[in-house]
């Protein structure tokens, strides 16, 4: 460490209630690698300096801005708590961080950042004019991003500090502490997408566990040492040392409790059964009574409150890149009463799509379709969105045209759509691939299934990949158009840079009758996720895309993604989708990302989930969306319907849940 300014640290403490702190993350890039850790960078770091063991900063205190797409919207969050810290700022960063070679300064990179392009970027001098436009006191920069021990100004040769110092980083701001992932010419680690960052999850192990015979308080400089030596701990194959530099003693005031010596603010709660839904609703009552005791001073009333009565699995799933407190995902919701049940002995399980068939106040009407052998095609009664409670009835089983089953394993169901008077079902199949139609209510197929062009099959007629063909289907409100994705790239198309290049089908016909293939589109995925279902929002060529991630021992990633075909270009002449300029794909902006949701508290979600970082999470393949509402807190929102598939499987669950999404025009 380097300490610049008087050898005495200021008197006090980083106090809470008067300091604001900035937590911005880069985590989606379009020119660069997907840094998928830094979500949960944001997520971790945000819990720990917001527990009232730890830190204790007041909720509203805390700007998370994510995925800013422009300069001003990365820095006007800082200008903005600048101006009301009291205390201290501490702003923290974590993305891609680059070089300026011909000015030779850090550059903090954005979702459009490019290599050699500066002007993408925001430069580091102006994160520090940004800081240092308050009156608080003492402030702070987290950084997490290769390279980011440029922004140190007294590290290196003497030439080093002159180029580094005309910068402008915080060397200028009295009372300021810097601490950086990583050298000026060294790179941070991000090995495992489903966690933290190294420097991060460092940083937050030190927060949660503390330091073993350490202060009560633990000051910036000491919370360093302790993320240094766990990272070297590590062992990493290219070592990463993080970099620290004070001014004016900033870094030795007191910062956070020390929970490896401190007792508890709270008693530990006894275990108990899950809550029942009336428990849920006496304890809401309850809880009023409690906050009114807090008001009156009873110490340690809500933190022990809110251990021993866990909050529900609800709320808003991430927030707007500029305003966290603008979601543009709730969950409402979450249901496990299908898992491992039956409906006249007949296992549901395998749900692989789902397709609503009315929406009334009183209740949601909907198909849901098993791809296990044999087919079926379960009626559901989900309840409300805001209180599901689905109950199946008996399944119809989908059949040849003469009547008779399908071979084993076939149909193998991935996609539905009801169509209009709901007497048919459309369902794509991986099978060959295929899209079939059926009669619901005897459940044989009607005719011949609808054409699939020749490079969208399976070798050797195409070269779409074996079992990752259709595993999407959805139709246009008005009948017209119909859509089919498949879930992975054909193998001549392959992935740029770990995102999959996936073709969209559309077919247009009428309803009810015939549909024939005219355009493909191009779909770039998320770093390596597959398509797993769409549904059309209206009839411009207007979707939301599934997508989905499974890892051994680290288990399933969920998100979805808004995707507009207007202006994409149709790809049906293009033998590959390798190397196409990127203005031929369609353009896409996420929505949600579901391990983004809250869990709650214990026991909340009664069946941990395959996402070792969100309970809720398992494989979700089945989507529907509804109607917007038109009155209420969600007007002009739209809810959305998720399933996930067992797979048969005793480690898997079959899960509904219901959000409110907030979509752009």
């Amino acid at each position: 460490m380097t300490t610049v300014g008087p050898a005495a640290a200021p008197r006090g403490r980083i106090d809470p209630d008067r300091t604001y702190v900035v937590l911005i993350g880069v985590d989606e890039y379009a020119h660069l690698a997907s840094l998928r850790s830094v979500r949960h960078n944001l997520t971790a770091l945000r819990a720990a300096l917001t527990d009232p063991e730890i830190w204790g900063i007041a909720e509203d205190r805390v700007l998370t801005v994510e995925n800013p797409a422009t300069g001003a919207e990365l820095t006007d969050p800082i200008y903005e708590a600048a101006g009301k810290a009291e205390d201290t700022l501490i702003v923290y960063y974590a993305g891609h961080g680059l070089i300026d070679r011909r000015e030779t300064q850090l550059l903090l990179t954005l979702p459009e950042s490019e290599e050699d392009r500066p002007v993408k970027c925001v430069r580091a001098g102006d994160v520090n004019r940004a800081i240092g436009s308050g009156t608080a006191g003492h402030h702070v920069l987290l950084l997490d991003c290769c390279f980011s021990g440029k922004v140190l100004t007294a590290m290196g040769s003497e030439d080093d500090r002159v180029s580094e110092m005309a910068l402008g980083t915080l060397h200028d701001i009295t009372g300021s502490y810097v601490m950086t992932s990583a050298p000026k010419d060294r790179p941070s680690h991000a090995p495992n997408p489903k966690h933290c960052t190294v420097f991060t999850g460092a940083l937050v192990a030190a927060l949660r566990q503390g330091v073993p015979d350490g202060p009560d308080m633990l000051s910036l400089h000491t919370l360093f040492e302790a993320v240094k030596q766990r990272i070297a701990d590590m062992k990493l194959k290219v070592p990463q040392e993080p970099q620290d530099e004070d001014h004016n003693g900033v870094g030795g005031l007191p910062f956070v409790r020390n929970v490896a010596v401190l007792p508890p603010l709270t008693p530990r709660p006894v275990a108990e059964p899950p809550p029942s839904r009336l428990r849920v609703l006496l304890w809401a009552g309850a809880a009023a009574v409690a906050g009114l005791a807090v008001g009156l001073g009873a110490p340690g009333a809500a933190g022990w409150w809110h251990t021993a009565h866990p909050a529900a699995a609800a709320g808003k799933c991430g927030g707007h890149p500029t305003n966290a407190a603008v979601p543009r995902a709730v969950l409402l919701d979450h249901s496990d009463a299908l898992d491992k049940k039956n409906v006249d002995y007949e296992e549901i399980e395998g749900l692989s799509a789902l397709a609503l068939t009315a929406e009334r106040e009183t209740g949601v009407e909907a198909f849901t379709l098993a791809d296990n052998d044999p087919g079926l095609l379960f009626p559901v009664r989900l309840g409300t969105p805001f209180d599901l409670n689905p109950v199946a009835g008996t399944a119809h089983t989908l059949r040849r045209p003469d009547g008779t089953q399908f071979p084993r394993n076939l149909p193998d169901g991935e996609g539905l759509v009801i169509e209009r008077g709901g007497r048919t079902a459309l369902v794509a199949s991986e099978d060959a691939p295929a899209i079939r139609r059926f009669d619901i209510a005897t459940g044989q197929q009607l005719g011949k299934g609808f054409p699939i062009p020749e490079e969208l099959r399976y070798w050797p007629a195409g070269s779409a990949q074996t079992g990752r063909g259709i595993e999407s289907l959805t139709i246009s409100p008005d009948g017209k158009h119909l859509y089919a994705g498949w879930e992975a790239p054909l193998a001549a198309d392959g992935d740029q840079r770990g995102r999959p290049q996936i073709r969209v089908l559309r077919y247009t016909g009428t309803p009810g009758g015939s549909y024939e293939p005219d355009e493909q589109y191009g779909y770039l995925a998320g770093d390596g996720m597959n398509l797993v279902e769409l549904a059309a929002l209206d009839n411009a060529g207007n979707l939301l895309a599934l997508e989905r991630q499974y890892t051994s021992d680290l288990g399933s990633s969920i998100r979805v993604v808004q995707v507009s075909l207007d202006g994409a270009r149709d790809v049906r002449d293009d033998d590959s989708l390798f190397d196409v300029p990127a203005d031929v794909f369609t353009r896409a902006t996420p929505v949600l990302s579901l391990s983004a949701c809250p869990s709650g508290g214990p026991g909340a979600v009664a069946t941990p989930g395959s996402n070792p970082h969100n309970p809720l999470v398992d494989n979700v393949e089945g989507m529907a969306v509804g109607k917007e509402w038109t009155s209420g807190e969600y007007q002009g929102w739209r809810p959305l319907y998720l399933v996930s598939d067992d797979n048969g499987s005793d480690g898997q669950i079959t899960r509904f849940y219901s959000l409110a999404l907030r979509l752009k025009p």
